[in-house]
């Protein structure tokens, strides 16, 4: 996983806030194949194939619906390690009667569905880098129509088995409010780089020239409202920075820029503008 090593500032792990604890552990554990990593108070832990938790689902108490209308989560990105692994997903999903959007993006070819609770996912894989067009410091990405034929070739026999060992988060797509100020906490601030502009109305960025580690879009409106604390949605999301120094250094920052910082066990918390959570990990 060339853009996913410890060497390179990545998102890693996603935590969501669901209203049916139960609910969403069958759905993510018989759909997506998920297992449980671990089990604390009124949240699970899960894994890939892998020892390793990528999404913890927390419940709220009194939780209420997300409003479609706030910034917030546009969705989370489970990158698989082969074509085979998607085929196999996609007709298993079809089996569960899961509807399913889909888009080859030069770079990548995905699905999308949503949870329970109406948290976006997308699973993708990725072609190969070499592949990939560049124009200077910027990515060629579309929304063209998934090949189906195509990817159906790669089925295998054994079909989904759960996810596979490799599986990773491979990335994570925000709605925000103002795009201009998400550039400076996430780029300025953060330090990632810019691959991909989308109008005025998303941007792409990443590290190590990965085609993004997070998408940001105002596709809910410029001045979109926040959500509130009891809503399904995104709690926070963890970036992991490869060296001490490098997430001091986006700290002080981000410090500068105004943002809260904020050590709980260890663990650091910020917000960015639209107030989506982020843990800054090493």
């Amino acid at each position: 996983m060339l853009f996913h090593e410890k060497e390179n500032t990545h998102v890693t792990q996603v935590t969501l806030k669901v209203m049916d604890l139960e609910r969403s552990l069958e759905f993510y554990t018989t759909i997506i194949g998920f297992q449980i990593w671990k089990r604390s108070g009124h949240a699970v832990y899960l894994s890939g194939g892998e020892e390793k938790p990528l999404l913890v689902l927390e419940e709220v108490s009194e939780g209420i619906p997300a409003n479609r209308k706030a910034t917030g989560l546009y969705h989370f990105a489970l990158l698989l390690p082969e074509k085979a692994d998607l085929a196999d997903l996609v007709k298993h999903l079809l089996k569960n009667n899961i509807q399913v959007a889909s888009a080859d993006h030069l770079v990548s070819e995905a699905i999308y569905f949503s949870d329970p609770d109406g948290n976006g996912i997308e699973v993708y894989i990725d072609r190969p880098s070499s592949l990939w067009e560049w124009s200077g410091n910027e990515v060629k990405m579309t929304v063209d129509p998934l090949d189906f034929e195509e990817l159906f070739r790669f089925e295998t026999n054994a079909g989904w088995m759960g996810l596979p060992d490799r599986t990773v988060m491979g990335h994570i797509h925000l709605h925000v409010s103002d795009l201009a100020q998400a550039k400076q906490f996430y780029c300025d601030g953060l330090g990632f780089d810019i691959v991909n502009t989308f109008g005025d109305q998303a941007l792409f960025i990443s590290s190590a020239n990965y085609h993004h580690h997070i998408g940001l879009n105002t596709w809910k409106g410029a001045d979109a409202p926040i959500p509130e604390d009891q809503e399904a949605g995104l709690e926070w999301f963890d970036i992991h920075f490869p060296h001490e120094h490098s997430r001091k250094e986006a700290i002080n920052r981000i410090l500068q820029m105004g943002a809260s910082v904020d050590e709980k066990e260890g663990v650091i918390y910020t917000m960015d503008p639209s107030s989506n959570g982020i843990r800054l990990l090493v």
